[in-house]
């Protein structure tokens, strides 16, 4: 697909001089915008048409100066507008403004937490894991219902009372099970008293569990651990933006970012020189 992107490319820049009649330094920038975009533009297509998913290049360009962004982003639209012209079904996604967050939770690494996991009891043990097997929030993971787990999946009650699926692993559901022999649990995953166990305590408890290795740590973290290790992955946006329960997948880039393994994966299928002399 991006080779057949490519070619119209070509086109469409010869087009910026013979009709637009656009100066050789201007279709310069027009060309590096378009180049540069498609080494983090997620393509795929549906129901016929090609989408372009933005997202990924707009984190990759989100420190740069507002105009700067504005006019190569005005270069992918251009860009587009002739592909449809041309033919081709093009749709863009995730080219509605975009507000950054000023701060973002740190992801904490695999290992760190495995380590953390090592000198954790069992109920400690269940609950990291929930957090950063499923991306819970802790809401969700306080309000889980035994009814709702199943062997495969567990059925989620998010934010607007929406509810959502998320697969589990065989080893967080082996763990689970485990925990559910020693427990007292009728109605919640977590309870405590007959009650779920309230948000402060499932808090407490991550607290603590990292608190022995000496890092400070939160379940919001875990879940920001979980979609990052998703996207480092290749995991499609699209899809841990619904395992997370997010409305809009701008929500999911702003939260997650592209980590660094992503980016790298991406230039290496890019970049045509990548790949020679090996």
């Amino acid at each position: 697909m991006k080779k057949l992107i490519d070619s119209y490319r070509i086109e469409f820049l010869e087009s910026l001089e013979s009709l637009r009649g656009y100066s050789d330094l201007t279709i310069k920038s027009y060309d590096e915008s378009i180049k540069e975009a498609f080494m983090y533009v997620e393509i795929v297509e549906q129901n016929g048409q090609i989408v372009f998913n933005l997202m990924p290049y707009r984190i990759e360009i989100s420190s740069l100066n507002p105009k700067t962004i504005s006019k190569k982003l005005s270069a992918i639209r251009s860009f587009c507008s002739f592909l449809n012209e041309n033919g081709l079904k093009v749709v863009l996604k995730s080219d509605d403004s975009l507000k950054v967050a000023k701060t973002l939770p740190k992801p904490i690494s695999h290992k760190h937490i495995m380590e953390a996991l090592s000198h954790a009891n069992l109920k400690e043990k269940t609950v990291v894991t929930m957090f950063y097997t499923l991306g819970l929030r802790i809401s969700e993971l306080s309000s889980l219902k035994l009814e709702d787990i199943s062997e495969e999946w567990i059925r989620v009650l998010g934010k607007g009372n929406k509810h959502r699926d998320i697969p589990l692993m065989d080893s967080t559901k082996e763990l689970m099970d485990e925990y559910l022999t020693t427990s007292l649990s009728k109605k919640f995953l977590f309870e405590q008293n007959g009650e779920r166990l309230s948000e402060n305590s499932l808090r407490y408890i991550v607290n603590k569990v990292f608190k022995r290795v000496a890092l400070k740590v939160t379940p919001h973290q875990l879940r920001h651990s979980y979609a990052s290790s998703l996207l480092n992955r290749g995991a499609p946006i699209v899809d841990v933006s619904e395992l997370l329960g997010h409305s809009s997948m701008a929500t999911t880039q702003i939260y997650t970012k592209l980590g660094s393994a992503l980016k790298q994966q991406n230039y290496n299928k890019a970049h045509p020189l990548c790949g020679i002399g090996k």
